[in-house]
């Protein structure tokens, strides 16, 4: 997810400020992207079919389960690569292929929306107190469905675009109004219990994905709205009217972002000390690749220079944090940290509460007065 997520924000239609050979090393990371991908593929597929036993665990495990979704994430991002390094390289052919993906990719990663949910809202062994921002993972597939979209219409036909526009933006409404639900729930969550172990913070930027890709999704949308319609009168009105409510609608999402990422920063520094590497640091990653393309949409949007030049900084930021998260990923790897029995998310650990619980019948024994016994 994090390598294709860089790949894509690496592309120079994404970044307002570029140079010679930005779309060489964007490629680059794209290919490495795809070898990374085809390889995890070939060895969890050998790990299924060696032993079948571990897929049925795997999909009804209170924690492991809710990554599984995360395979798609990772496909979202090679999907609308395409649309970057491949489709002006490789002609009309691509466009058909992309077209077809897009479907495909909607009707399967709806499938996988239902089907987990069904199983999270029946596992016994998932409390309220224990959520976190994962719990949202099975949606994020079906949602991307619209940054799919937003990607890939300016090279679709004027037939086949318009099905695409419509289908992306229901994609995107429906994940960001689900990811809501979840954030009652989760905010409810640190309110009463207080805020993740410090194991689990990383992954407290997971909640800045979402409003991020629905910024980006709406507003690529209506940059690219398909001309020769007349559903709402002449194609420049309705054009230049839809930019502007898909630019004063991103923004208005775009700040529960920075509002879940300033909060997710300070919890993280607030126990850096005690970290250790886990498969979770690459949500300092994913979520805020969608964070990043979100405030360049909007600075290219409102021809400011300014909010350009904090996209650049922050892709630049960005990069950064991902070697290092590679890095350590590595180290991890051969000191057996983690993809080691019992190290990852197949191990389920119950969170550690961060607050004092006061009991019913602690307030029924309280001092009116004020005073102790």
């Amino acid at each position: 997810m994090a390598t294709g997520g860089i790949a894509l924000l690496l592309s120079p239609q994404n970044q307002p400020h570029t140079f010679r050979g930005l779309q060489t090393i964007g490629s680059i990371v794209y290919v490495f992207d795809l070898c990374m991908f085809s390889l995890v593929v070939a060895g969890i597929a050998y790990r299924f079919s060696k032993w079948p036993h571990a897929l049925i665990s795997s999909l009804v495990h209170p924690t492991e389960s809710l990554y599984f979704g995360t395979a798609f994430l990772a496909l979202a991002s090679i999907i609308t690569c395409m649309a970057h390094y491949g489709i002006p390289k490789c002609g009309y052919w691509l466009v058909i292929v992309y077209r077809v993906l897009f479907w495909l990719y909607l009707g399967v990663t709806f499938v996988v929306a239902v089907g987990a949910y069904s199983m999270l809202f029946t596992n016994p062994r998932l409390k309220i107190q224990d959520m976190t921002p994962a719990w949202d993972l099975p949606m994020f597939p079906f949602m991307l469905s619209g940054t799919i979209a937003s990607s890939g219409i300016a090279y679709q036909p004027r037939e086949a675009a318009m099905p695409m526009l419509f289908a992306g933006l229901t994609a995107q409404g429906l994940g960001m109004l689900v990811s809501c639900f979840m954030y009652a729930s989760y905010t409810r969550r640190m309110i009463q219990y207080g805020l993740p172990s410090p194991d689990s913070r990383p992954g407290m930027f997971i909640a800045v994905g979402p409003p991020s890709f629905t910024t980006l999704a709406i507003i690529g949308l209506a940059e690219n709205w398909p001309g020769g319609y007349d559903y709402f009168g002449p194609d420049a009105i309705t054009a230049q009217v839809v930019r502007v409510l898909a630019l004063m609608t991103g923004v208005f999402i775009w700040s529960l972002s920075l509002w879940f990422f300033a909060l997710s920063v300070v919890s993280c520094l607030a126990v850096y000390r005690s970290f250790r590497f886990r498969m979770n640091w690459w949500a300092f990653v994913f979520p805020n690749v969608g964070f990043t393309l979100a405030t360049i949409s909007i600075g290219k949007a409102l021809k400011s220079e300014a909010v350009m030049w904090v996209g650049s900084a922050m892709t630049i930021c960005l990069v950064v944090v991902y070697i290092y998260v590679l890095s350590n990923f590595v180290r991890a790897i051969f000191r057996k940290h983690v993809l080691f029995p019992g190290k990852d998310e197949d191990n389920y650990r119950r969170e550690k509460m961060g607050k004092a619980e006061v009991t019913a019948e602690d307030v029924e024994h309280r001092p009116r007065n004020g005073k102790g016994s």
